[in-house]
């Protein structure tokens, strides 16, 4: 599936301008990650971009969110991995039962997404005046963006990224979507 079809499939579930632009936001960060380790950029940027396509479906259930998600993409017939990294994507209900690199970059790349726009928020609504040092900065302050599970972000080190490289690379992975964020 190409990126344009796979955002009007999204865009055929998900209503909420937001919640698209967190998914575009995570998968771009998805797809520069897989350049960064050399895995399939497409197929990470698909899983980056449709992993919450359920989400006003279940009406935020945490306990369907994921399973939904993975029959409706089963059903438009993608991949059996992406469906599989869709499902278990919701730490909720699978725990941390990942032993995949494309399931470490989800859920560091689903988390670190907010905080990034967290920070491009108080800089101005301007990714571009965002930094790592900010990143890193705003990391370490728990009550900032305080829905951003730091802990999901340190899953990126699973794969062999530092946090601050990974920081690093999110935000280049932001800044080349950065007009459709709106930001």
């Amino acid at each position: 599936m190409e990126r344009e079809e796979a955002l009007r499939l999204l865009k055929e579930y998900i209503k909420n301008e937001n919640l698209v632009k967190h998914c575009i936001a995570t998968a771009a960060i998805m797809k520069e990650i897989a350049r960064v380790i050399g895995e399939d950029e497409k197929k990470w940027e698909i899983v980056g971009l449709l992993h919450d396509i359920d989400y006003e479906v279940v009406e935020g259930d945490m306990s369907k969110h994921g399973i939904v998600g993975a029959e409706i993409l089963k059903q438009k017939g993608l991949d059996d991995e992406i469906c599989e990294v869709v499902k278990t994507h919701n730490h909720t209900i699978f725990g941390d039962t990942y032993s995949k690199p494309i399931e470490f970059a989800l859920q560091a790349a689903d988390s670190i997404s907010g905080l990034i726009v967290a920070c491009a928020l108080v800089k101005g609504k301007n990714l571009s005046n965002v930094t790592v040092k900010t990143i890193k900065k705003k990391f370490k302050e728990k009550s900032f963006a305080a829905g951003c599970d730091r802990n999901r972000i340190k899953q990126i080190e699973n794969i062999g990224i530092s946090l601050e490289n990974f920081f690093e690379i999110a935000l280049r992975g932001m800044l080349k979507v950065k007009d459709e964020l709106g930001l």
